[in-house]
């Protein structure tokens, strides 16, 4: 039954990538990318959070915090990557992929704190930041024409 939950979730996961990257016109136009002021701030904010996090997550790694301070700082970075809106369709798909790995990650490191299974949530957490590196590492090249800089976020 969980394969079947996996599978459908992957689906709609292809599913939103696709009709965000075409547009779900059907026209075949090509996607148009931009780097105004809102991109730069969910550029600079998620940045922020993503080191943030990699800082938290080797502390834990080091004994020097806590499962529950890493998750807490996971729900955080969720919020606060969720709160700007990037006009760039491709940063306002990184987005959702991020604050839903921020959310899967802390939901999962809440799991390990209650000494419950966990691998799900991980799993889908590092599968959600994999899709938001392939969007990204594909507008890359554009984006950093118009003086957006992703490679943070990579």
């Amino acid at each position: 039954m969980r394969r079947i939950g996996v599978t459908a979730a992957a689906l709609v996961v292809a599913l939103v990538f696709a009709l965000s990257v075409w547009g779900g016109t059907g026209s075949g136009d090509p996607l148009v990318h931009s780097c105004d002021a809102a991109d730069l701030r969910f550029l600079e904010k998620a940045s922020i959070h993503v080191t943030s996090f990699d800082t938290w997550a080797a502390d834990f790694r080091a004994g020097t915090a806590n499962l529950a301070e890493v998750a807490e700082e996971a729900e955080l970075a969720a919020g606060e990557v969720a709160k700007v809106e990037p006009s760039d369709p491709s940063l306002r798909l990184a987005q959702k992929y991020l604050d839903a790995m921020f959310s899967e990650y802390g939901q999962a490191l809440e799991l390990q704190v209650d000494g419950e299974d966990a691998g799900n949530r991980m799993w889908r957490a590092w599968g959600l930041r994999n899709f938001s590196h392939d969007v990204l590492v594909e507008a890359q090249p554009k984006l950093a024409s118009l003086g957006c800089d992703v490679g943070p976020l990579l």
